[in-house]
């Protein structure tokens, strides 16, 4: 029997600890991210494949930084620690990791809602829509034409929610309660990298 989404995630996106000031548990935050790279791989569709390949070089990228310092842990122990140490380091690789890691969430984030609350129309469409208005804008013309293709290249509705258990009772809610948690980190993040210009020259 095939392993949906649900088996294969380690940690919902739910439970990724938040401090009252919207700090976010790096290492709990890194692997729900990994959840969203395994969904890719249960799908097997080459569509995926250069957001896949890219969030995860961004994740060992922020991972890296995150255990840099091992004989102190809560250094990096939260995103916004590691972005506000890297702006005074002067190496910003973790910061620039995160950063295109945020964005292809955003991509899969608002696909997969846009794909939810509109039954009738195709993931290829909810792909390309949500790509539209978040890589795009960061990618060059080939790059674009590239997305273009592989986009169209998604699974039929059917195939993709039977494959990640979105055909089981409560399956619906469950993934619309789990993207929209990481709506809401993603959000945090959005909002600190702003309130620095964190994201300037990356």
């Amino acid at each position: 029997m095939s392993k949906t989404l649900e088996d294969l995630v380690t940690r919902r996106f739910q439970d990724v600890t938040v401090t009252e000031a919207g700090h976010i548990n790096t290492a709990e935050f890194l692997e729900a991210a990994e959840g969203v790279v395994k969904l890719f791989d249960i799908l097997e569709s080459a569509a995926f494949y250069p957001v896949k390949t890219d969030m995860t070089a961004n994740i060992k990228k922020v991972r890296e930084k995150s255990l840099s310092n091992p004989s102190d842990p809560t250094v990096y122990d939260t995103l916004q620690k590691i972005i506000t140490a890297e702006a005074k380091e002067g190496d910003r690789t973790a910061t620039q990791g995160l950063l295109w890691l945020k964005r292809g969430l955003e991509l899969t984030a608002m696909a997969l809602k846009r794909s939810l609350e509109n039954q009738k129309e195709t993931l290829s469409d909810s792909f390309t829509e949500a790509y539209n208005k978040t890589l795009k804008q960061y990618h060059g013309f080939i790059v674009k034409k590239m997305f273009g293709v592989a986009m169209m290249a998604c699974p039929d509705r059917e195939t993709f929610y039977k494959k990640i258990g979105g055909d089981k009772e409560g399956a619906h809610e469950q993934l619309l309660a789990w993207v929209n948690a990481l709506q809401g980190l993603l959000n945090e993040l959005n909002i600190f990298y702003a309130s620095g210009a964190f994201d300037k020259g990356l």
